[in-house]
């Protein structure tokens, strides 16, 4: 399960994995082949008295004392009094019915005042002499009562300054009698799989923990927020780790430790940190506002399958790698997209110089920009390299910068069937789908049973806009454009509104050709 790895069960972040599959390595491979024979080990000595001394070559491996000692005093550990928290769900870690974590509680939630309120603990770190420290959202997430104790012992009472629910970081206050001991974060971007890290926290109230490892990997999404790229470690962390620090050998800050991936609740090696370039522009937004505003764009974009890449007319990189990047499927009126010229088919590949591999990518890159402050953002439009100048807009309640994934399908009269019937979008139809008086184009009125269309995972009710760049708003010319596109025996692209959001789908002339969930069918 992913688990928010705070000491309190009830503010994790932990997803269940009802099932674990894997191999433990039982033993260790006492030699080394070398040409097909063994590589002996040197003989050992005896001396007179029969004593075995070994003749051992000894590794130097990374020694973090030094690091410890120096950054250890900055780090905290937090306790939440929360009350009335809403058990439900935390029954069921206990193994009673209802629930699915298989764990009980950690011994560190305390139960007060008849079950009403819990205290939770977690970690966190010192960034100003000042007294501001930095969490995790869901150690702190509903708590009236907040105190921060420091490595010496002092409890000190924290004002909650602001927390941001996406990205999982909060941000407190207190007020030290003297000037406090503070680390600094470093540049996530610059950190590299392989790179030896530590983590420093309060795992089960065992404040002051130190624990080791490397870098796993980076750009991680778990599924846990809008704009996951976390940092993936081995370093054993555990709950209670939650908003503690993940230093580099220099000791700067590069992660907040706040998720682990365990079927049981303690650590297999899989942590994930939020990298210190996000905490950075979360925690200065919080400490001048108390909120954070995001980037905002303007587009719906959607993943590039193979068969779209085909249609587009994506080459593979050298390499032979697929293409890759962020199809723009529709642009929001007024937006900063659309008065850049951004256009519906358009796919982007970079943001401020930053390659853009999927939506996911460009949703993250583009919530960090500070509103109001300009970008260059490349695309291709008709497979052709082109650049733009956009002044990101603020996102607020009504923008929205996901990816999706559209399915549709599309007809034809003779040749290769795509298994849909097609009708002019009438008054009456556009009433009954309760769509928007500019939009138009063709609707698919039935799907054949075991049709590619079926297979592609389309419904009566969508609405064929576009096939390729050709706009169409009659069955005929719908037709006429699609058997064109198919002459040429690959994937062709139709762009199509359901349920009031514009998608595209590529359709592939061998329906065995089909990428799930995105659509393709043959031309009828």
């Amino acid at each position: 399960m992913f688990r928010g790895i705070m000491s309190d069960v009830l503010r994790s972040n932990t997803i269940s994995l009802r099932r674990f599959r894997g191999s433990l390595l039982a033993s260790l491979v006492a030699s080394t082949v070398v040409g097909g024979g063994l590589l002996a080990a040197p003989p050992a000595r005896a001396d007179d008295s029969g004593v075995i001394r070994p003749d051992t070559q000894i590794q130097q491996l990374p020694n973090f004392v030094h690091l410890v000692k120096q950054v250890k005093p900055a780090v905290v550990s937090i306790t939440a009094r929360i009350k009335d928290p809403d058990m439900s769900e935390e029954q069921g870690a206990g193994g009673m019915p209802g629930g699915g974590f298989p764990f009980p509680f950690p011994f560190q939630m305390m139960p007060q005042q008849s079950h009403q309120t819990v205290e939770a603990r977690g970690s966190g770190f010192i960034i100003s002499p000042d007294g501001y420290v930095v969490t995790n959202n869901h150690v702190v997430k509903g708590a009236t009562k907040v105190t921060v104790t420091l490595d010496d012992g002092t409890a000190l009472p924290a004002k909650i300054v602001g927390r941001d629910s996406k990205t999982d970081i909060a941000l407190l206050k207190v007020s030290p009698t003297s000037k406090l001991r503070f680390i600094e974060l470093g540049d996530s971007d610059r950190v590299e799989p392989g790179e030896w890290v530590v983590a420093v926290g309060n795992p089960y109230g065992l404040g002051g923990t130190v624990t080791a490892g490397i870098v796993s990997a980076r750009g991680r999404d778990i599924g846990d927020g809008p704009y996951d790229s976390f940092i993936q470690v081995d370093a054993p962390i555990n709950r209670g780790n939650s908003g503690g620090p993940l230093f580099t050998q220099d000791g700067k800050v590069v992660g907040v430790n706040t998720a682990i991936l365990s079927p049981s609740g303690g650590s297999i090696g899989i942590g994930f940190a939020i990298p210190s370039d996000t905490v950075k522009n979360v925690v200065d937004q919080l400490e001048k506002t108390g909120h954070v505003t995001r980037g905002y764009l303007g587009v719906t974009a959607q993943v590039i399958t193979p068969s779209m890449a085909s249609a587009l007319g994506l080459k593979p990189s050298a390499s032979g790698a697929p293409a890759t990047g962020a199809l723009v499927a529709s642009v929001s009126s007024g937006s900063p997209a659309e008065k850049a010229g951004l256009k519906a088919g358009d796919v982007v590949t970079e943001l401020n110089g930053r390659a853009v591999d999927t939506p996911h990518t460009l949703a993250v890159e583009v919530a960090s920009i500070t509103p109001g402050t300009k970008a260059s953002i490349s695309y291709l439009r008709n497979n052709r390299p082109q650049t733009a100048s956009v002044t990101i807009a603020s996102l607020g309640k009504g923008g929205t910068a996901d990816s999706t994934v559209g399915d549709t399908s599309h007809d034809a009269e003779k040749g290769p069937r795509l298994g849909v019937t097609l009708a002019p979008l009438t008054p009456d139809m556009r009433q009954q789908l309760g769509l928007e008086e500019g939009v138009r184009g063709v609707v698919v009125s039935d799907v054949q049973p075991g049709s590619p269309a079926e297979q592609a995972g389309i419904h009566a009710g969508d609405v064929i806009q576009a096939v390729g760049e050709v706009p169409v708003e009659n069955p005929r010319a719908t037709v006429s454009a699609i058997r064109q596109a198919l002459q040429a025996n690959h994937s062709v692209l139709l762009r199509v509104v359901r349920n009031g959001q514009s998608v595209f789908v590529a359709v592939s002339p061998n329906a065995d050709d089909n990428d799930a969930p995105t659509g393709e069918d043959d031309d009828q």
